[in-house]
């Protein structure tokens, strides 16, 4: 197998791998990566001019996985895209949200180049679509070649597949992004358990230790904890939240904890494209059965719009419970500019509940003491950090020894390091070696071809 990261800078950002295995070449993902403006979000899709792609494999519908799916089609307008079924209802409005959002840029901030891509070219990209349904193999033919392509269901978020992939027998398996514990609305991972000559595996959280003893339902218990006391002494929480899939599972929580009397009363409010995403994933769970959610969730919980005005520094007029995308609080979006109005008041507090990459301004808040100044450029804005700041281990990402575990059972000739910043990639690299220094650990740099 030949793989290459076209992902610009490596790490986490605009994922997507070319790979080569036999007489087929395939792209697997096509994503943006949320940092960086115009083209250079984009993958560097300038190393598949001139090539066939025989296919492309989309793993999920977070948009640093899918954001740039159209700009390859339009390239390559022929090639089918394989993705489970969810996806197919999922990627056309993510990626309508993505259009909208980038033509308010263009007028906003004069990004000339933006749209990346049209509507029409997303309208284009649902006839190209292959679904596939779970544990359900397909084989695809190339001459004389074939390859047997599987989907399984990988926890992360509705729709979520690793993938296996066996050519002449021998078998490959992209973990793509994975949860292996369950979730209030999903299942976690069903990965088959068996040999595998090579294992693709994302490495996000390998620079997170877990926390010793602590399951996820205990979080879930000191984050209800936590709002409780902050609601009780008259404040507010923001729970900063990724559109897809994070926000229907934390209302969900907040849900039962209320129906089963351990969430105090309190107004809960919701903003951001994760609302509308709600009516996606009720109609996903009424047609396969694959998520647990209803549209009730929001009504029984009595979830209202955010309020539309805010300004930094002054409270919002109603205490309550705000759950609010992005989930890493990125310039501009719902969870940002509500933070600025939270962050300077002691009886405040903003949880976050998932990954914050640390040059976002979530990931930078996490960093910032109690006491010292926060700037919120996009506003203008600074202020003292005096609410309660707190993280919770509720990531929609395996634990690295879970994935660890899962590479090593495969008794794999290789293990290729992928969807990680470069201290999660060395804690994978030296645990490999440590426990299998047979095994052939691969850690491609960025935009440069690697035999594996």
């Amino acid at each position: 197998m030949k793989l290459t990261d076209l992902n610009r800078d490596g790490g986490i950002g605009a994922n997507s791998l070319l790979i080569e295995v036999g007489d087929f070449t395939f792209v697997i993902d096509a994503g943006l990566n949320p940092k960086k403006i115009g083209r250079e979000a984009t993958p560097d899709f300038s190393l598949l001019r001139d090539r066939n792609l025989d296919f492309v494999i989309l793993t999920h519908c977070h948009l640093d996985h899918l954001g740039s799916l159209p700009i390859i089609l339009r390239h390559h307008p022929e090639t089918r895209v394989l993705t489970s079924i969810p996806n197919t209802t999922l990627a056309p409005r993510m990626l309508r949200n993505s259009v909208n959002v980038m033509m308010r840029q263009r007028e906003e901030h004069g990004i000339s180049e933006y749209p990346l891509f049209t509507q029409s070219e997303i309208e284009r990209l649902v006839t190209r679509f292959l679904p596939m349904s779970f544990a359900q193999p397909r084989k695809i033919h190339l001459d004389t070649d074939e390859v047997e392509i599987t989907f399984f269901p990988a926890g992360h978020v509705a729709g979520a597949a690793g993938v296996r992939l066996v050519h002449k027998h021998r078998a490959i398996f992209f973990t793509g992004d994975v949860l292996f514990d369950n979730q209030r609305i999903l299942p976690g991972a069903r990965f088959p358990r068996q040999h595998f000559d090579t294992v693709v595996t994302e490495t996000t959280r390998g620079a997170t230790p877990g926390i010793d003893g602590k399951s996820r339902h205990e979080e879930v218990e000191r984050l209800l904890h936590t709002i409780n006391n902050v609601i009780e002494r008259g404040g507010s929480v923001l729970i900063p939240i990724f559109a897809l899939g994070r926000m229907q599972e934390i209302l969900t929580i907040l849900n039962d904890a209320r129906q089963a009397g351990h969430l105090v009363e309190c107004p809960v409010f919701g903003g951001g494209l994760g609302m509308d995403l709600a009516d996606y994933l009720d109609q996903i769970a009424r047609k396969t059965g694959l998520v647990n959610f209803s549209r009730g969730t929001l009504k029984k919980l009595g979830v209202r719009p955010c309020p539309r005005r805010t300004k930094p520094g002054k409270e919002p007029a109603e205490p309550g419970i705000y759950v609010l995308s992005s989930g890493m609080m990125v310039e501009n979006t719902p969870s940002y500019a509500l933070a600025a109005t939270l962050l300077g008041h002691h009886h405040n507090a903003i949880c976050f509940v998932g990954y914050c990459d640390p040059d976002t301004p979530g990931g930078k808040l996490l960093a910032t003491r109690s006491g010292d100044r926060f700037l919120f450029e996009a506003l203008n804005f600074q202020c003292p950090v005096r609410a309660e700041i707190e993280r919770f281990h509720m990531s929609g990402h395996a634990d690295r020894r879970e994935l660890l575990e899962f590479a090593l059972q495969a008794d794999p000739r290789a293990v290729v390091l992928t969807h990680g910043d470069p201290e999660a990639r060395v804690w994978f690299a030296e645990n490999l070696a440590a426990q299998r220094p047979d095994i052939k650990v691969v850690n491609p740099p960025p935009l440069v071809e690697t035999s594996v």
